[in-house]
């Protein structure tokens, strides 16, 4: 079971986009929960992950409470990446179980589903720089993630 990602709430359509067209190329499960800052239907996900969505393991969840009660029938650790973590993403030893969770653009995620991370990381970044654009660092830490877990052995 290859490494997966969950973008919680997101805000940005051209983001979600490219985590598509990335979760099409890499070969991931990617997991939305709502509800998102934009309108997100059939028509509305296919403008934003282009012809990749057709390809892209996509799971919708209402909430993030209904993601949890699908992960509790799961044995995947939830990996939070936030700018508020200690530990750095690079001395993360990662499993393929994991699910990696990116918070809402403006705002990451609140602190009742931070407490609910198994684990938190953070990018190291240059000192006073808020953060790094949410699909750049989902594609750093998937890529990692892969690397680490042989995740590229199957693709071509």
């Amino acid at each position: 079971m290859p490494v997966s990602l969950a973008l919680y709430q997101p805000d940005i359509p051209q983001n979600t986009g490219t985590l598509i067209r990335l979760a099409a190329c890499l070969d991931f499960d990617l997991h939305i929960i709502r509800p998102t800052g934009f309108p997100f239907s059939d028509r509305h996900l296919k403008r934003a992950g282009l012809d990749y969505a057709e390809v892209a393991k996509v799971t919708e969840h209402n909430s993030f409470e209904a993601f949890e009660e699908w992960r509790a029938g799961t044995e995947k650790r939830l990996v939070l990446l936030t700018t508020k973590a200690e530990n750095s993403a690079y001395e993360t030893r990662f499993g393929s179980d994991d699910i990696l969770m990116v918070g809402r653009e403006s705002a990451g995620v609140p602190d009742s589903v931070a407490a609910k991370a198994d684990l938190s990381i953070r990018i190291p970044m240059a000192a006073g720089l808020r953060s790094i654009n949410v699909a750049i660092a989902a594609a750093l830490m998937l890529g990692e993630a892969k690397r680490q877990t042989d995740g590229f052995d199957t693709l071509s």
